[in-house]
């Protein structure tokens, strides 16, 4: 009990030793780390502030806030540990020692993260912008380093990894995406009529996207109908919506024009067995 009594009032000496001797140094180290922070949250806030103001992709600028930030953090943690008088080389080495084990370790967040860097750089699309990638479709919310957050029209948040949106096959529709719809007519019908018919219909619909005219026309001949076919460019975030109402206004439509919509039919033809 009275050697670790004594062990305890030696490292307590030994601190009390070491305050004294580097009393001005740790306060000066303090006083880097505190202006590292400030000028890190600083420069950061400036960097986003004229951004906004240049009108640079959120994405990008939040990047090059985050990475500045932490240089200066980086720059002032070395410092003060300098002036504190810590030797960082054995950090520095035990670092160097380390990385090789911890990037096998973290192989799939580094991917994350390089593919991160070249979506940021490149930019093939931004916030805003329609994404269809891995089977999945959203609004692009932000772009992190690790990984693409979506939001879709029932306000659901898609994360997909950098690595499976850089490695695949996207598409970027921009702010909007494609309805297709496909409804039958009697072959008794007028196709030039029905066409005429949906196109007005369509148009008359709110919401849809300006400048893009609607492609209406014959999608195939069926067994029992001539099938025509619809594509109207609306709002991603009101996808389902206007799909809906598009498809109610064009069977509205059909039914005002009298041209009938059929049901499937078959024609079965009873052969009599011959008699002996």
């Amino acid at each position: 009990m009275e050697e670790e009594y004594e062990q305890i009032l030696a490292v307590k000496d030994k601190l009390i030793v070491y305050l004294v001797t580097n009393g001005v140094q740790l306060m000066i180290a303090a006083i880097i780390l505190a202006i590292g922070f400030w000028l890190g949250k600083s420069v950061a806030g400036l960097i986003l502030r004229v951004s906004d103001r240049k009108q640079v992709d959120p994405t990008l600028a939040r990047f090059f806030a985050g990475f500045s930030k932490l240089l200066i953090l980086a720059f002032a943690v070395i410092m003060a540990l300098s002036k504190a008088g810590i030797e960082i080389t054995p950090f520095i080495a035990l670092l160097g020692a380390s990385a090789f084990g911890l990037s096998l370790a973290v192989q799939g967040p580094i991917s994350n993260y390089g593919a991160g860097i070249v979506l940021i750089i490149t930019r093939p699309f931004k916030v805003g912008d329609t994404l269809s990638v891995s089977g999945q479709t959203g609004i692009v919310d932000c772009v992190n380093l690790g990984n693409t957050q979506l939001l879709n029209e029932d306000d659901e948040r898609i994360t997909i990894p950098n690595r499976k949106v850089l490695g695949e096959i996207f598409v970027n529709s921009q702010e909007y995406k494609i309805v297709e719809g496909i409804v039958g007519i009697d072959y008794a019908a007028d196709p030039e009529q029905a066409i005429t018919c949906i196109r007005n219909s369509i148009t008359e619909v709110v919401g849809i996207a300006e400048g893009r005219e609607p492609d209406v026309g014959i999608d195939a001949f069926g067994d029992s109908s001539i099938n025509i076919g619809y594509r109207i460019w609306v709002p991603t975030n009101s996808y389902h919506s206007k799909r809906y109402e598009l498809n109610m206004a064009v069977y509205h439509a059909l039914k005002k024009a009298e041209i009938t919509i059929p049901f499937p039919q078959r024609d079965v033809h009873l052969i009599p067995a011959d008699k002996d």
